[in-house]
């Protein structure tokens, strides 16, 4: 069985092939039914895209692509949280930003170790590889 498509047809000729809506040719971003319904879908799509960006902003937040990024989200997080009330709820996420903050600083230490103990043998690996692989007298 072969699934309906939207039928609309782009600027450059082609087909939508989006799943139309039922008992309509059109998919709901081509439906004349759901234009008002499509405008507000893109307007709030705009502000969720324009808070997020205002929230990262605020909060200096670039990403989560190091543990240096996770502490300092960490660390806004243990903010915001000391600022409520006391509570049962705030206690619970309070020891558990504790228990994730000091699994980063492990992370990282034994990060720093390894980097350390990776460029302390780099000159032995070269020597050994030199060993193995001569590049003298090659030519």
């Amino acid at each position: 069985m072969v699934g309906r498509a939207c039928t609309y047809q782009m600027p450059e000729g082609r087909a939508c092939r989006a799943t139309p809506l039922r008992d309509e040719p059109f998919c709901f971003w081509h439906s004349p039914e759901t234009a008002e319904e499509l405008t507000e879908a893109r307007r709030m799509g705009g502000l969720h895209r324009r808070k997020k960006r205002t929230v990262a902003t605020i909060y200096g937040f670039g990403g989560l692509r190091s543990i240096e990024d996770h502490q300092a989200l960490l660390e806004t997080v243990a903010v915001e949280t000391l600022g409520l009330e006391n509570s049962i709820a705030r206690n619970r996420a309070l020891t558990a930003i504790v228990a994730t903050g000091a699994k980063l600083i492990e992370l990282g230490d034994l990060a720093s170790r390894i980097a350390a103990i990776e460029a302390a043998l780099a000159p032995r690996r070269r020597a050994d590889e030199d060993a193995v692989f001569p590049t003298e007298g090659l030519g």
